[in-house]
């Protein structure tokens, strides 16, 4: 259906749309990569495809044969390159397609299934308050879609059941374990001395150490959740999405921890001392 034309150009319908979902895409893939090197890598190669297109276009054989190689080649760089930004913007489309809430899922999942069952929240809570008293440094990684079995693998495995005592254990700082993450998924600490991604997001705060960066990093990754005590504060923190709080009481933790594992939908009376978008 024509819409409009401008001098010999015909817009029809399917063209808007066909702009619209191109700038929408650009858009996400630029909130992606902003503030990364990807960025300019990213201009460096689209500057190479428009240049390709000029020579192409005023028939300089020679020089486009040679850009059109880089081209071929560029597809497979480009997946090289761009594989963390790859896997970020999949796990964007992961989440916004929540299949749990499809009537046919709950059909076969059993409606009304309580997620909180699967986790021993109090025991969590009651160990991060002891090491929050005593400033003992801790990060705990909570899934409830995925075993997340390839960071398992980067630490020791432990397949035992949750309770406070285990998890002052793993942290205690002379404790071979108490460096890296303990994974906990089916209400299981799955594996501890776990390696997590450390974010490259240019926005975090220099005054965020390295255990900070792994958490941010992890849910930046994954749609797990990331519990931190501070060493040096003893401040506890949840981070969710690349999103941190910071300096949470014991409830408010349980508040949100509750609130992930129900529906990964916060509740609106949740307050946080301070809040930091990173």
């Amino acid at each position: 259906m024509l819409l409009f034309s401008v001098g010999f150009l015909e817009i029809n319908f399917v063209d808007v749309l066909d702009i619209l979902l191109v700038s929408v895409l650009l858009f996400h893939l630029y909130k992606l990569i902003k503030g990364s090197v990807a960025l300019k890598i990213f201009v460096g190669g689209l500057s190479i495809y428009l240049t390709y297109l000029v020579v192409k276009a005023t028939d300089m054989e020679l020089l486009s044969e040679i850009l059109s190689q880089f081209i071929d080649v560029g597809v497979i760089a480009a997946i090289i390159l761009f594989q963390q930004e790859i896997r970020k913007f999949l796990l964007i489309i992961g989440k916004s397609t929540d299949f749990k809430n499809f009537p046919l899922f709950q059909l076969f999942r059993g409606k009304g299934k309580d997620y909180e069952i699967n986790l021993d929240i109090p025991s969590i809570i009651d160990a991060m308050k002891d090491m929050s008293g005593t400033n003992t440094g801790a990060l705990i990684v909570i899934s409830k879609d995925s075993d997340l079995q390839f960071y398992a693998e980067t630490g020791d495995f432990v397949d035992a059941k949750i309770s406070k005592r285990l998890l002052l254990s793993i942290f205690f700082k002379n404790s071979p374990m108490h460096d890296g993450a303990c994974l906990i998924y089916n209400n299981r600490i799955q594996a501890a001395r776990c390696i997590l991604p450390i974010s490259e997001n240019p926005n975090i705060p220099a005054t965020m150490g390295l255990r900070h960066r792994a958490g941010i990093g992890m849910t930046e990754n994954t749609n797990a959740i990331v519990l931190i005590v501070s060493e040096e504060t003893g401040q506890m923190s949840y981070i969710q999405g690349g999103v941190i709080d910071h300096n949470l009481s014991s409830i408010e933790l349980r508040t949100k921890i509750r609130a992930y594992m129900q529906d990964g939908q916060e509740e609106n009376n949740t307050t946080t001392t301070q809040k930091s978008a990173v």
